[in-house]
């Protein structure tokens, strides 16, 4: 299935000169949706995995269905002052200042072998901070599943300590 061509281009959002890769076409066709949820379970069927993390916001939507197909928990990331329980924090830097995400304090049970899914790999520096948190927390991140990697971006070079991958790839905007 060639999902590049579900996927919707939305030209300067958010911001001027910036071309947003649009999930939500691939989530209202069900063939679409179904084959992107097949695909990832197929690749991650035979890991070893506790539990699988989604990375807010439209990663829950695929995590979500991927820990209900793998049988595994879930567990959310979400940006400082999101979650109601005691949380873990890690803190990041962007390009220009920084950014903070949060765990509860006990999503990860030490040793837990985890998935850390996303929508999208642009930068890294989420997921990379996610990566670190789990680690924090005593978990062991098995690998980092995404639909789509934009490569012209190199986040995968942020995530050199994990193993990365993704569905879809696109090597320029």
């Amino acid at each position: 299935m060639d999902l590049k061509k579900i996927v919707r281009d939305v030209h300067d959002f958010p911001k001027p000169g910036i071309v947003f890769k649009d999930i939500t076409p691939l989530l209202e066709n069900p063939e679409a949706f179904q084959y992107i949820v097949n695909q990832v379970v197929e690749k991650f069927k035979k890991e070893e995995i506790d539990l699988i993390v989604g990375i807010d916001a439209r990663g829950f939507i695929f995590a979500s269905v991927l820990a209900y197909a793998l049988k595994k928990g879930l567990a959310i990331v979400r940006k400082k002052g999101k979650l109601p329980y005691q949380t873990i924090s890690y803190t990041y830097q962007l390009e220009y200042g920084e950014d903070t995400i949060e765990l509860h304090q006990d999503s990860i049970p030490k040793g837990a072998k985890v998935l850390i899914v996303d929508d999208l790999l642009a930068t890294g520096g989420t997921a990379n901070a996610t990566g670190h948190l789990i680690q924090q927390m005593g978990g062991q991140v098995v690998a980092m599943a995404f639909i789509i990697e934009l490569n012209f971006l190199k986040g995968r070079e942020k995530l050199k300590d994990f193993e990365v991958f993704s569905l879809l790839q696109y090597d320029a905007e």
